[in-house]
């Protein structure tokens, strides 16, 4: 089973959205109703606050972390619209950059790997999702994926810089490519591949099995096999996991669990083996795979009250 080693009393005032680490595990970040960020400095089990961060307008959903090769660098993302990156300059955090150009809430930040540079994905419930990327002359460009989700996108996960074979079939190393996924209001979890020779993103793969809105998706990280697995959660309770062998480059769906409510994240671990689910039912379990490729429920533990449910 799993258990809690440590609260936190974070003082924010409102229902928490989102909770997230940074790489090294000494840093908390999470985000509220509230309009606020928080940031704690995590110390064995006790937790110090270091930056409350108050630029948004509205709800904030989700936040992530960037690799620490680029400093302490966090994104944020708003009911508001806005995008907001936040950097660490001493013991002072500040605002780097906005990006105001959906429609919409904006649900979902994901930084690129590393390998691919200091590149941002942003999932938006007016149906699109924008790539921003910091280039060599220190300013931000965008790409814009117009109409990747027809009602709106709810989540957005990258595939990893590193594995033995490329998720189309071929034997190109992934390392050259870039890839996202995301899932959507449309009940669709679609594949997005960035094409070098045209500088666009085109879409790779649309896959169908969940039968109301997708709330979240992950792309597990590379452990040396040649395939890739990507899961996803919906509206409808059910989590699935797709896989792709790397040979025939097709994605095979096999469904996890239908559970009781909502399922709204999933998570992998940092070796891509074990997936988190967290849903409606205020619980969160650990999922491994077997040797004979099925998938059991390591443990089944209630969570606290901070809750993930959002209108959008």
């Amino acid at each position: 089973m799993v258990s809690v080693i440590s609260n936190v009393e974070t003082g924010h005032d409102d229902m928490i959205h989102d909770a997230q680490m940074d790489f090294y595990g000494t840093r908390l970040a999470t985000c509220s109703s509230d309009r606020s960020i928080k940031i704690f400095e995590v110390k064995g089990s006790t937790q110090t606050q270091i930056a409350d961060l108050r630029e948004h307008e509205g709800p904030v959903w989700q936040v992530a972390w960037a690799h620490p090769m680029y400093g302490n660098i966090l994104a944020s993302c708003s009911y508001d619209r806005k995008v907001i990156v936040w950097r660490e300059d001493g013991h002072k955090w500040k605002k780097i950059y906005e990006y105001a150009n959906h429609d919409s809430s904006v649900n979902s930040v994901c930084w690129a790997p590393h390998e691919h540079g200091l590149i941002l994905a942003c999932a938006s419930s007016d149906g699109s999702v924008s790539i921003l990327t910091y280039t060599s002359a220190h300013t931000w460009e965008n790409k814009k994926i117009t109409n990747a989700h027809s009602i709106g996108c709810n989540a957005v996960s990258w595939a990893p810089a590193v594995a033995s074979g490329s998720a189309d079939g071929s034997n190109r190393t992934a390392s050259a490519v870039q890839r996202i996924v995301t899932g959507g209001c449309d009940t669709y979890v679609k594949i997005w591949r960035f094409d070098s020779g045209t500088g666009e993103w085109t879409e790779e793969s649309k896959l169908e099995g969940h039968s109301d809105w997708v709330r979240d998706v992950a792309w597990a990280p590379s452990i040396g096999l040649p395939r890739s697995i990507i899961a996803s959660c919906s509206q409808d309770r059910r989590v699935i996991i797709w896989m792709n062998d790397g040979v025939t480059g097709t994605w095979q769906p096999r469904e996890l669990n239908t559970f009781d409510d909502v399922i709204w994240h999933v998570s992998w671990s940092v070796t891509g083996n074990i997936l988190a689910v967290s849903g409606g039912d205020n619980k969160v379990s650990l999922w491994k795979e077997t040797l004979e490729g099925q998938w059991v429920c390591l443990s089944d533990s209630a969570k606290g009250h901070s809750g993930t449910e959002r209108t959008l």
